[in-house]
């Protein structure tokens, strides 16, 4: 909030920090004035935080890679970034790394169209999964990132939420088990079942149903996705 009694207002008077980011508006302002600020020179801040790919960038990551450089004068290649180790997270960072360069899972998550307006049921928070991993997907293959390197803060934090303290960020977990649980907890939040109905296929087309499961009368419930 922007309030007479809110933490950025209070701050911008005490320590005469003025400018100010909404978070979930992307708008600027300066406080204590209370005015937006419109500036495009601040647009690589929002796109930083919010990147988006249209379907011809997507389509040419595979044909065009290219070196980047980041804010702070190093290079990186889109999607060969690193994750910071929070504590104990490594095992976790091995796995959305590998992931994020799975092109038909990284392409469906890319683009924010394919899952957003999937229903889930009310308080269901098993969804926050894919909106965290898309995002980070999205920071990963980001060519105006900052630095490079991406934090996976906000995704491990839902891995935390979302499996009930069952992997976590200052404990090392199996990759293996945590490769399993996440996509099958994917798979379930885009809405499959043990089934193989069209809903249920939508992760699997973004793998690019790499072990023929499409093919099969059934999918099996667990542990399916790291069969060799």
């Amino acid at each position: 909030g922007r309030g007479l009694k809110s933490h950025a207002y209070i701050h911008s008077v005490q320590f005469s920090h003025h400018v100010f980011l909404n978070l979930h508006t992307l708008k600027f302002y300066c406080l204590p004035d209370n005015y937006e600020i419109i500036d495009s020179s601040l647009e690589d801040i929002t796109y930083v935080l919010k990147p988006t790919f249209t379907a011809q960038q997507i389509s040419n990551l595979d044909k065009q890679a290219k070196l980047s450089r980041a804010y702070d004068g190093t290079t990186y290649l889109p999607g060969i970034v690193g994750l910071n180790n929070i504590k104990a997270n490594d095992y976790a960072n091995a796995v959305l790394q590998a992931l994020s360069n799975v092109p038909p899972l990284r392409n469906y998550f890319l683009e924010e169209d394919n899952y957003k307006n999937i229903q889930r049921p009310p308080g269901d928070i098993m969804f926050l999964l894919v909106q965290r991993f898309g995002e980070l997907m999205r920071k990963l293959w980001n060519p105006r990132n900052f630095k490079a390197h991406v934090s996976p803060h906000e995704m491990l934090q839902a891995v935390v939420l979302c499996s009930k303290k069952n992997f976590q960020i200052t404990k090392q977990g199996d990759g293996v088990d945590f490769l399993s649980w996440f996509l099958n907890a994917l798979h379930s939040a885009l809405g499959g079942t043990k089934r193989k109905k069209k809903s249920e296929e939508r992760v699997l087309k973004a793998l690019g149903d790499p072990w023929g499961m499409l093919s099969t009368p059934w999918c099996p419930p667990h542990d399916v996705f790291v069969s060799p």
